[in-house]
């Protein structure tokens, strides 16, 4: 066959190819918009364009997601470009299947364009080869481990394993396309560089390729046309392979996740680029916040609060699973998972992902049953295509012949287990790096099992009423709440008793729930009093008029108790004319901080350590160090609400560092992979009784690192933590605050 022919039998098949892939792609691109399109409103997503617009393409050029992985980060930035810059090639491609020395127009041979090409080829090659070899390297795993069988103890070296239950198929798949396509780039540019007459050939032109193409010049010029049409074919072919599979698997985030990443990082909850942590976003009915029991008060009987099938959906939320890319960050840190627990993070957005789709498919088939119904059984959890396959084995509804567009999303898709494992930590959120919403999603799940099914685990039931009566989770009377005071040798200011309003002081000291009522707690909200005193600091407390933020209530999924509470705090809070607040509690400040501006209660809050380590700085309070004889291997644990949701990571180790003398041990998971201690969404008052438990995971981890002492800087951490003892050897939990006071102590006597 003479070479013409073979390029035109080269540009047919390419033609056909390109017809197929395109109308796939086409077709996919519109089920997507309709599939996104149909859930539910969630303003406020668009606007202010500018900002968003800035924001996302700060986030998306910069790759600052993928902060604690460089050599990923730099791999996945490499692939990422070249897959818009080297789209051209592919139109070139085209051309050369017509004219092996064909070039596009203006710019085919402009020196700097052909540099760029072949940068971002060969960085595409060796960025698509690492990424290759972390995928191999970290492994799958197997079904069962994926299932949650496998034997997870919380060690860090547990979390290697973050690829479990994504579809690995497709993940090479899309692997190889991109290394067959970087490699016939390059192969490309080398037979080009041999193609041209010696007259022509210029190393300006080919400055990383042309000492390839030198291995090709005894080629003769047939022979070098002929590579040059195999070659861009190839390409095309493999480049049309990818978009009619692409095209046909709509679930396939790991490829989708490159177009609808961009929409997914504009859109999300927070204008200014921050994650969707610290405040929780509102309850919507129908596109508008309830933010208060007055507005809930008006609703119509047949509201739907929370997300309980999938047409309860909000739109961004079916993006979010839609974008999911399967790379399993959020798995790796999830606490739940490391533990032995069913919640995977990610699995729980594949399961979503494909019983969306699965209610998509069901609406063109026809129903076995009388009354038209559809439904489906299939695993909780399940993922990829298991429940297309399970629709497919089992009909078009179960044995109740419950619709599967009406099928609850709890008991159905995710396991009660599973949403109710979850901490709130907020693992998940901050290394997600296409802006997934997790906690959201799961505390919407939990707004609808709460205020419409009236489903929740049996422990929460006490909570629930003793924050209803008591206004505190603990049911004491709010008599008892300064009993944490009647060992000081100093009087604490008591708003309304002995000062008339917050005017008169300079912080207001919240001391919360468990600062006032748990003994371990009430330690810590002693010293924090004593810490302020001696450095003559003026504050006082609300005393008997201290009520709960609603914290556990919210992230429960309790959303009209929480605004109840909110409600009162806020009210409370402005009668006393509060203007600053100090907080010992991690939970009250995020709360207090982060979700009271919404309901009009607009403070300035800083965290004990914060307002400690300044004072330390501005020479206002004195720390000594121990002695040799008396220091103590320290390691901090980071609280997830201070932390990730805050971003409040130096304070107390600077204030840890000037009352010990030397910076604290870290643990390995520390800073924003740190491990959480297990009591985030209202799990304190729940049992854990599957896996390990979390708490006794990080006490271990700690003891492992060679600490004798962890320092907590929230009263549920050093409860959780408290409660478990280290198996290999003793390790005390101590609040920064006591040890702070010590160090306080030791220079009075050093004085």
């Amino acid at each position: 066959m003479s070479p013409e022919s073979v390029r035109v039998v080269a540009l047919v098949l390419a033609i056909v190819a390109t017809a197929v892939a395109v109308g796939a792609f086409t077709r996919a691109v519109v089920t997507l918009v309709r599939r996104v399109a149909v859930g539910k409103p969630d303003p406020g997503r668009w606007r202010p364009v500018g900002k968003r617009l800035w924001q996302a393409l700060v986030t998306i050029l910069s790759h600052r997601e993928f902060r604690s992985r460089p050599w990923v980060r730099a791999a996945h930035w490499a692939v990422m470009m070249s897959f818009p810059l080297l789209f051209l090639t592919l139109i070139t491609g085209y051309g050369q299947l017509i004219n092996p020395s064909y070039a596009l127009p203006l710019i085919g041979h402009f020196a700097p364009w052909e540099w760029v090409v072949e940068f971002f080829a060969w960085a595409g090659l060796f960025g698509i080869l690492w990424l290759i070899l972390v995928r191999t390297r970290t492994g799958h795993g197997s079904p069962a481990q994926a299932r949650g069988e496998d034997s997870r103890d919380g060690s860090p070296s547990s979390m290697a394993s973050r690829f479990l239950g994504s579809t690995r198929w497709q993940a090479y798949f899309v692997e190889a396309v991109i290394l067959i396509v970087v490699v016939a780039v390059l192969g490309l540019r080398a037979s080009e560089f041999a193609l041209m007459s010696a007259a022509q050939r210029s190393f300006w032109h080919f400055p990383l390729t042309g000492w390839l193409g030198t291995l090709l010049l005894p080629l003769s010029t047939a022979a070098l046309e002929n590579l040059i049409t195999a070659l861009s074919l190839f390409k095309i072919l493999t480049s049309m392979a990818w978009l009619t599979v692409v095209g046909v698997v709509t679930t396939m985030g790991v490829a989708w996740h490159r177009f609808l990443a961009v929409v997914s990082v504009y859109a999300r909850r927070e204008a200014d680029g921050s994650k969707a942590l610290g405040s929780l976003a509102p309850l919507l009915v129908e596109g508008e916040p309830i933010t208060s029991e007055d507005q809930a008060a008006e609703l119509d009987d047949d509201a739907v609060l929370g997300w309980g099938t999938a047409a309860d959906l909000t739109w961004k939320a079916r993006l979010d699973f839609s974008t999911c890319t399967e790379c399993g960050r959020c798995q790796e840190l999830c606490p739940a998972w490391n533990t032995g627990k069913p919640l995977s993070p990610k699995l729980l957005m594949l399961s979503l992902r494909d019983h969306v789709a699965a209610v998509e498919a069901t609406d063109a088939l026809p129903s076995p049953t009388d009354d038209g119904q559809v439904c489906a059984s299939w695993p909780q959890q399940a993922h990829s295509g298991d429940v297309l396959s399970a629709l497919t084995q089992s009909g078009n509804t179960d044995e109740s012949g419950v619709a599967l567009t009406a099928a609850p999303l709890v008991g159905e898709v995710v396991s009660e287990d599973a949403l109710w494992d979850c901490t709130m930590c907020g693992a998940c959120v901050d290394q997600c790096p296409v802006d997934i919403e997790h906690i959201d999603l799961i505390v919407n799940l939990r707004r609808h099992q709460v205020l419409m099914e009236s489903a929740f685990p049996r422990e929460l039931a006490r909570p629930f009423r003793a924050l209803e009566t008591k206004a505190n989770p603990y049911n004491q009377p709010p008599r008892k709440r300064l009993e944490w005071a009647k060992n000081l040798d100093f009087d604490v200011p008591v708003i309304g008793e002995d000062v008339e309003d917050a005017s008169e002081v300079d912080w207001l000291f919240w001391v919360g729930c468990t600062g006032a009522y748990d003994d371990r707690a009430k330690k810590t909200s002693a010293a924090i009093a004593q810490l302020l005193y001696r450095a003559e600091v003026s504050f006082a407390v609300l005393g008997n008029g201290e009520s709960c933020t609603g914290d556990p209530a919210r992230r429960a999924g309790n959303e009209l108790l929480f605004q109840m509470l909110a409600q009162q705090a806020v009210e409370t809070l402005q009668e006393a004319k509060v203007k600053r607040i100090v907080v010992s509690c991690a939970h009250c400040f995020n709360t207090i901080a982060n979700e009271y501006p919404a309901l009009g209660g607009r403070f300035e809050v800083v965290h004990y350590t914060q307002l400690l380590n300044r004072l330390v700085r501005d020479g206002a309070l004195r720390l000594v160090a121990p002695s040799a004889s008396q220091a103590q291997a320290v390691t901090y644990h980071d609280p997830c609400y201070l932390g990730r949701h805050n971003q409040v990571y130096s304070a107390p180790r600077e204030l840890l560092s000037a009352g010990l003398g030397q910076a604290p041990l870290e643990m390995p998971r520390h800073g924003e992979r740190a491990m959480c201690c297990g009591a985030g969404g209202a799990r304190a008052w729940m049992e854990e009784n599957r896996g390990t438990r979390i708490a006794q995971a990080r006490v271990d981890e700690a003891s492992q690192a060679g600490a004798d002492v962890v320092a907590t800087a929230c009263p549920f951490c050093t409860q959780m933590l408290s409660s478990t003892p280290a198996t290999d050897q003793p390790v005390v939990i101590k609040d920064v605050a006591t040890l702070m006071l010590e160090a306080a102590q030791r220079a009075d006597s050093d004085q």
